[in-house]
């Protein structure tokens, strides 16, 4: 893999450094051209450098690359180099082939091929991006400049809610200027949908796709399947002589999933110091997606004046998963690690336990969730000097889980049947097993390992039954005064304020044989129950076992649920954060020369005022937590800040087909909102009770920090940008294409870019920090009079988040965007893009000198898609790799965790046809294969690949489809 790596970066120098020696001749700037009526435009002030009439006639003199209305992958090339190029500041930019299509699977797979972004997958698909080596908790999303909520209990925003048919383009600012609201610390994406009075005609498309997996179902039942499909459709229409315009979008998805999946406990030492696993839980999983959207945009235009545009969009996510296979308790159980086992460097690849006591699991787990967007932008154009615009936008994620979890065994506890397994730790991080019992005889419904002896209950399964709500509701005024003359294009000002709420709660459930209490003497220990054979774990070596489906037997009564508090939680989990936020700004345009050099781009500054409050609950001294007994106590606390961001973009244009891009900027990264939650695990310390000391004090404490402030950066980027163009190109226009475009008459012909960055973080959030903290609203916390008397100090401590880290974020990026034309002739319609990414970072928390890898950080990631299009036969086949990181997966009781995981490549295909005359014009077919190298992920302990904590394989994705543009 390293030399994977290191090869896609000296291909990428290689070829670059080759072709500018080459075609330095050959790189005429494209005749001026007047602009297609029938393109794509982009009308986002923040990502076009427009600023009026009297402006555009003064940008005459700098070349604009202009979007195209062409078919196929090349076409989205060159219309995001156009987004790229234009852009008063630095991004990455992807365009829909063609309307309703985006390239890529979804949209995270699609962002994750571009310049400087990867992906992280959860359940086999793409979904949370990194930006520049940082995680999803330091970028933002917004939908047409809306900033958007999550459905998950934090601020990252999960892209596989958006289906990618609604969007135009897709927008990666890697730099932020004042303009923008909603930005994020290392970046923002803003995904823009279709405006249907910038389209000359009427447009519609379809698309049908038929998805697959290579691995057959590993686990049947209500809900799951091994096929699916997607159906979406755009419409866009013109009305009242083109004074309103209204597009409509649907789509429909069922996107199935198989995971082998493994999670060993964790790596205990034996009596010769030698690491060996201490358990291992095991599903086989067959997953179901079901995502149906909603999109309606509506413009209205009555005069040059006036447009008001309102987008709204809805999806409703659905997912379940069928989870059957066994939990087997190790060394960090009663089981025996026998003698005679092959130890290779400290760790026990191969032996046997003897005394071992699984846990049969037959789990559900389901999502259900909804995102709604609504966005109101009123466009006032008052005369050629000033205009004006004001937006409203709303958006709010519900989300509502089920994770359940059910039990059978050979028996009771320390009763029943015992097995002997085999183990063997496997080159690629799997643990293969061996048993010799056979578990479709002699099981029932338990607690095998009687884990809920200490809470007086039998535990035959678990519930966890989480909940969200997330809205925030935004209103922008700007206002712009454009300047015929001198060195600035425009000044432009405003304000904006955003209201978001966010809430967060979990119900937990023990499920047991009947409700009784061991205590009570009425606790049924075992149950009876039929099931049918299965294998979901035959992949890791263990035949059969018997499977049910545990909501028959919830609902026929066999389980009885027990409600409980915090039974694997250190503190109460529910919690409310509310946050304010009014943000004045103004932002000057440039657009100048310097002698020969054009000067562009912009300055400003954003102040954020910020008011914040967050709440949640402490448990009341003595309660118990199982069954309805418990008493919480609010607990709550605010803050207030100002913050100001400033930003500076400037970009050089050199020559006609030369820039160089120059940006500084302050930003910030709100805390999670997990982290802000004021719940509280108070505990007090008798043998402290006189302290006066409030690190040795009787109060001390766990949980979160509502007065957090947010992660702040000093982001600086630099980009040399070199635009090929030449009369050969990649792509061959065919009648459908419009002649006129820049890709048609002059090919377009790429790019290639070399940039830098450096992110200095500081305020950095230290999630396992301390901080005092006054307990007087405690008392009397069951104190007598007599020990209140002689209490030393309501002073102590809590553990919990700090804004007391630092450190930074830097590294380099290459990308070569080549049409093999270029070249020669004779490689008309060939073509490459590689990027490679090279990323370092340093973290360090008071009193640890020792520097840590900032989390979702990997150290290289390189891409590259090599493709061929002509007359209508497209082809393309990409990789994607990226280096080990520490990313967030999913822990106990639905908490986010986080841990290393393993790096690798992913690649993928596609091919298609589109006919372009006679009856089946307009048509394409689509055959794509996804995961093609059946990468398996794993996460990892101790910087050892070794010592994994999690195995999952999903199996290669395929898809046979066909799309109809109707003309």
């Amino acid at each position: 893999m390293l030399n994977l790596k290191r090869n896609l970066l000296s291909a990428a120098l290689a070829s670059a450094m080759f072709m500018v020696a080459t075609h330095a001749q050959a790189d005429a700037a494209a005749a001026a051209g007047p602009q297609s009526t029938d393109s794509a435009k982009n009308t986002d002030s923040s990502t076009q450098g427009k600023d009026g009439k009297k402006a555009d006639a003064k940008r005459g003199a700098t070349k604009q690359l202009q979007a195209v209305e062409v078919h196929g992958f090349v076409s989205s090339l060159e219309n995001s180099t156009a987004v790229k190029r234009n852009a008063d500041s630095i991004v990455e930019a992807v365009s829909a082939e063609q309307i309703g299509k985006l390239p890529g699977v979804s949209i995270a797979d699609t962002l994750g091929r571009l310049p400087g972004l990867a992906v992280q997958e959860v359940s086999g698909r793409p979904q949370v991006l990194t930006i520049h080596g940082l995680g999803p908790d330091f970028s933002t999303a917004l939908v047409n400049g809306g900033q958007q909520v999550s459905t998950s209990n934090n601020r990252d925003v999960q892209f596989d809610q958006y289906p990618s048919s609604w969007f135009n383009t897709v927008v990666v600012h890697l730099s932020p200027q004042a303009n923008l609201i909603g930005q994020g610390l290392a970046g923002t994406v803003d995904m823009q949908t279709i405006r249907p009075l910038e389209k000359n005609k009427p447009e519609a498309a379809v698309n049908a796709r038929y998805i697959w997996n290579d691995m057959s179902q590993l686990s049947k039942g209500p809900g799951v399947s091994d096929r699916g499909y997607n159906l979406n459709g755009v419409w866009v229409n013109q009305f009242a002589d083109h004074t309103v315009g209204v597009t409509l979008g649907v789509d429909f998805e069922k996107n199935p999933a198989q995971i082998e999946h493994q999670a060993p406990w964790g790596y205990p030492t034996d009596a010769n110091g030698n690491a060996v696993v201490g358990g291992a839980k095991n599903y086989g999983i067959s997953d179901t997606m079901k995502r149906n959207g909603l999109l309606a945009t509506f413009q209205w235009q009555p005069n040059e004046h006036y447009t008001g545009t309102i987008d709204m969009t809805y999806t409703n996510f659905k997912e379940v998963q069928q989870a059957k296979g066994m939990e087997f308790p190790l060394l960090w159980s009663a089981a025996q690690l026998q003698p005679g086992g092959t130890v290779e460097n400290g760790l026990i690849t191969s032996g046997t336990y003897s005394n071992v006591k699984p846990v049969i699991r037959n789990d559900y787990n389901a999502t259900s969730a909804r995102v709604y967007n609504f966005n109101w932008d009123n466009k006032f154009h008052f005369n050629d000097d000033w205009s004006a615009d004001l937006v409203g936008n709303y958006s709010r994620a519900t989300r509502d889980d089920i994770n359940l979890e059910s039990y059978s065994g050979t028996g009771y506890a320390s009763n029943g049947a015992t097995d002997t397994i085999g183990f063997v730790e496997r080159s690629n991080g799997l643990l293969y097993l061996n048993p010799s019992l056979d578990y479709t005889n002699g099981v029932m419904l338990t607690d095998p390992q009687g884990w809920g002896g200490g809470n007086d209950v039998v535990q035959a399964g678990f519930i966890n039954a989480p909940h969200t709500v997330d809205y925030l509701a935004n209103l922008k005024l700007s206002v712009q005064r454009d300047f015929a003359s001198g060195p600035f294009s425009s000044l432009e000002f405003g304000v904006a304020h955003s209201t978001r709420n966010k809430t967060y709660h979990i119900d937990q459930t023990f499920l047991t044989l009947g409700g009784g209490t061991i205590s009570g003497g009425n606790a049924v220990t075992s149950a009876p129950y039929s099931g049918t054979d299965c294998s979901p774990l035959a992949w890791m070596g263990i035949s059969q076992q018997l499977c049910y489906n545990p909501l028959d037997l919830i609902a026929n009564g066999t389980l009885v649920g027990v409600p409980t508090f915090g039974s694997s939680l250190s503190m109460p989990p529910d919690w409310k954060v509310r946050e304010k936020v009014l943000t004045p700004y103004f932002q000057f345009n440039l657009d100048t020369y310097l002698g020969n050099v054009s000067l562009r781009g912009n300055f400003g500054v954003q102040m954020q005022h910020t008011s914040q409050r967050a709440s949640g609950e402490r448990v009341a001294p003595g309660s118990s937590v199982t069954g309805n007994a418990i008493t919480l106590i609010p607990v709550s606390g605010s803050t207030s800040y100002n913050k100001y961001l400033p930003s500076a973009n400037l970009i050089f244009g050199l020559t006609d087909n030369d820039d160089v891009r120059v940006s500084a900027a302050r930003t910030l990264a709100r805390a999670r909102m997990d982290q802000m939650n004021a719940s509280l695990a108070v505990s007090g310390n008798i043998t402290h009770l006189t302290s006066t000391d409030p690190n040795q004090a009787y109060f001390s404490a766990s949980g979160g920090n509502p007065k957090l402030k947010p992660t702040m950066a000093d982001n600086y980027n630099v980009s040399y940008e070199h635009y090929f163009s030449g009369s050969s190109s990649g792509f061959a226009c065919n009648s459908a294409d419009n002649k006129n475009s820049d890709l048609c008459r002059t090919g377009g012909g790429g790019y290639f870019a070399l940039s830098g960055y450096f992110i200095a973080l500081h305020d950095y959030i230290n999630p396992n920090s301390a901080f005092l903290y006054d307990f007087s609203s405690f008392l009397p916390f069951g104190l007598t009079p007599a020990q209140l008397a002689q209490l030393g100090t309501t002073l102590g401590t809590v553990s919990g988040p700090q804004n007391d880290g630092r450190g930074y974020v830097k590294g380099a990026q290459v990308t070569l965007n080549l049409p093999a034309g270029l070249i020669t002739p004779a490689l008309d319609g060939f073509g490459v893009i590689v990027t490679g990414n090279r990323t370092k970072s340093s973290l360090v928390y008071p009193g640890n000198p020792e520097p840590i890898t900032v989390p979702g950080l990997s150290k290289w990631v390189a891409n590259g898609t090599l493709y061929y299009q002509h007359a209508g036969f497209e082809a393309r086949v990409s990789d994607s790799y990226r280096s080990s990181f520490l990313g967030e997966v999913s822990g106990i009781s639905a908490s986010r965790i986080l841990q290393t995981v393993g790096g690798g490549s992913t690649y993928d295909a596609q091919v298609s046809y589109t006919f372009d005359h006679g009856p089946l014009d307009g048509l394409t077919i689509i055959a794509q294969g996804s995961n093609l190298s059946n990468k398996v992920f794993t996460t990892y302990q101790n910087n050892d690949p070794r010592q994994v904590q999690t195995w999952e394989r999903y199996g290669r994705r395929y898809e046979v489809g066909v799309s109809y543009k109707f003309k």
